[in-house]
């Protein structure tokens, strides 16, 4: 980590103490659980404390006098039965004090003392910059059976012009938030009969087929061949693949015919069955199949969050076959194909990270020494700078993890690309070396976006809903200015649809400037306005979603600038 990052830390950790001590002293009952740093600020966990939104502001107050009070943090160490009596009032503290060893370190500031590592700023003075954001619920050790607690969001800097920034930011994306433009664009809706499981409406299920129409003529036009699956698959198959083991606690299981089967949380096992159809020798290596697979996950009701945490989604998932000689190239066509497609849709700036093997995983060192390396040298290869994230990978072989920065420069976790030597060996897949030798295929699991839905969330909120032309789910929209144009604007409407355009028709009897509002509300990229003047001279008035009217447009002059946007994916 470097200094600035070290410095950030202590601020923010120390800013969640503060918080705690204003809690304790305006809720003398409350009993502290955990409060760390987090990448956009802290929170605190609590118990016995039952609070609204409206309360933050009281505990923002309370925060700001004991900060002016510049009180210092000061470190102590105790032994573990000194530390057992400061805790004897705070049941989460002491229950973690059981897994710690050696000597313990407490921090105090005032009347407040915490267990913890610190490292802290010199005293609460220099915690200036600070707003509380949210309370939400937090199971204690993230575990759904033990009791739900109070948890209290903030977010802290060094100065007022980065908290107002920071705030600008947070406005701005509640304004692009997916699941309020979702319900505003009529794309997708969430409901308690299916938590956790989006409801696809006729326009989302649009622009969820584009996206998945343009990584098809992708897969083609790099010689992936596509395959389908079965969504349950016997419990056996599970075991042999290692997600039983590891990932069980994320999956769901029913019985078939007295036996135990699992809805398929991830589409690997499936692709190796069909590897294994057939006999294969290296002259056909790659095989490249890829496929959009529907998978389910087991999530916690607390941390669902529409398109972005759900519990059933489309992976744009691919196994790619290959020898150790083939390895190095196939990895970087993966990479080639990942950074093209983040272009196409307007992604400038991309991050990416090697992430390492982590402490629950199956296989030797050898190969995950081995895969890494492959890793890394395909990324040089490439020239793309990529930090390490220690320990976690997959449970099965190290990644690459492609991080996308947004309209709003916040980062999303996208494209994968994984090595994996033991799988296939567990399922006991082969090829026919040159020696005439049987061999285990290296395989290599590539996503390109990741989950659709969870895109296409990202989508809605990088475009803010003005979704590019070749994406979007209603392209332009007719609209009459009386009853008289009707019939012309049945005629242009025919046209634009037979040009193969997503077009509307809007000839009820609302005023025009009603009509277009409509439109501009529901972010229609084109609205071609029909009135007697374009009727008579057989023309078009073409408004721009942006405000941009172009009068007497010929129809066929339109069709073409359209399509050459389309093909540009401007």
């Amino acid at each position: 980590m470097n200094t600035k990052g070290i410095q950030d830390y202590e601020l923010r950790h120390s800013a969640s103490h503060l918080m705690a001590s204003a809690v304790k002293e305006l809720y003398p009952n409350v009993k502290i659980a955990i409060g760390p740093a987090i990448q956009d600020g802290f929170y605190y966990d609590f118990d016995n404390l039952e609070i609204s939104d409206s309360d933050l502001k009281k505990i923002e107050k309370k925060m700001r006098q004991i900060a002016e009070k510049n009180l210092s943090f000061e470190k102590s160490e105790s032994n573990s039965a000194e530390a057992k009596k400061i805790l004897k009032d705070e049941p989460y503290k002491s229950e973690l004090l059981k897994s710690l060893k050696g000597k313990i370190t407490f921090y105090k500031h005032g009347d407040f003392t915490d267990m913890c590592e610190g490292p802290h700023v010199k005293t609460t003075k220099e915690i200036r910059h600070f707003k509380l954001t949210k309370l939400a619920g937090a199971y204690w050790k993230g575990n759904s059976a033990n009791k739900m607690l109070t948890r209290i969001y903030g977010i802290v800097f060094k100065t007022e012009k980065e908290l107002k920034d920071y705030l600008q930011l947070i406005e701005e994306a509640k304004k692009r938030d997916h699941v309020k433009l979702g319900k505003e664009l009529n794309l997708f809706s969430l409901h308690p009969e299916g938590p956790g499981f989006p409801f696809w409406h006729p326009k989302g299920t649009i622009l969820f087929n584009e996206l998945k129409n343009y990584l098809t003529n992708q897969n083609h036009k790099r010689n992936y061949d596509e395959i389908m699956t079965p969504q349950i698959l016997n419990e056996e198959l599970w075991h042999k693949s290692g997600h039983y083991e590891n990932f069980k606690e994320n999956m769901y299981f029913v019985d078939i015919d007295n036996k135990s089967y699992a809805v398929k949380p991830m589409n690997c096992p499936g692709g190796l069955l069909i590897y294994k159809k057939g006999l294969h020798s290296y002259r056909q290596l790659p095989i490249k199949n890829a496929e959009f697979g529907l998978v389910h996950r087991h999530e916690l009701s607390g941390v669902l969050h529409g398109l972005f945490r759900a519990r059933s989604f489309t992976q744009d998932d691919a196994h790619v076959f290959c020898t150790p000689e083939q390895l190095q190239t196939e990895i970087e066509d993966c990479i080639e194909y990942i950074q093209e497609t983040y272009k196409d849709f307007g992604f400038k700036e991309i991050l990416t990270f090697i992430a390492t093997q982590p402490e629950k995983s199956i296989g030797s060192k050898q190969d995950w020494d081995l895969a890494t390396k492959s890793l890394e040298k395909s990324l040089d290869t490439c020239k793309l700078k990529y930090k390490i994230k220690e320990g976690e990978g997959a449970f099965y072989g190290p990644k690459i993890e492609f991080n996308i920065k947004d309209a709003l420069g916040r980062l999303w976790q996208c494209g994968t690309i994984q090595i994996d030597f033991s799988m296939p060996r567990r399922f006991e897949a082969t090829y026919e070396a040159k020696d005439n030798s049987k061999q285990t295929p290296i395989m290599i699991h590539r996503a390109v976006v990741g989950s659709l839905e969870r895109f296409t969330g990202i989508l809605i909120e990088h475009y803010a809903g003005k979704f590019p032309l070749w994406l979007s789910p209603e392209q332009v929209r007719v609209l009459t200015v009386t009853e008289k144009n009707d019939k012309y604007a049945k005629e242009i409407f025919k046209e634009l649809k037979e040009a193969g355009l997503r077009v509307s028709l809007d000839i009820k009897p609302n005023s025009i400037s009603k009509k277009v509002r409509e439109a501009q509300l529901e972010k229609v990229n084109y609205m071609v306005t029909i009135g007697d003047k374009e009727q008579e001279k057989n023309t078009l008035a073409i408004r721009t979603r942006e405000g941009k009217v172009k009068f007497e447009v010929k129809i066929d002059d339109f069709i073409k600038e359209l399509k050459q946007e389309i093909t540009k994916k401007q």
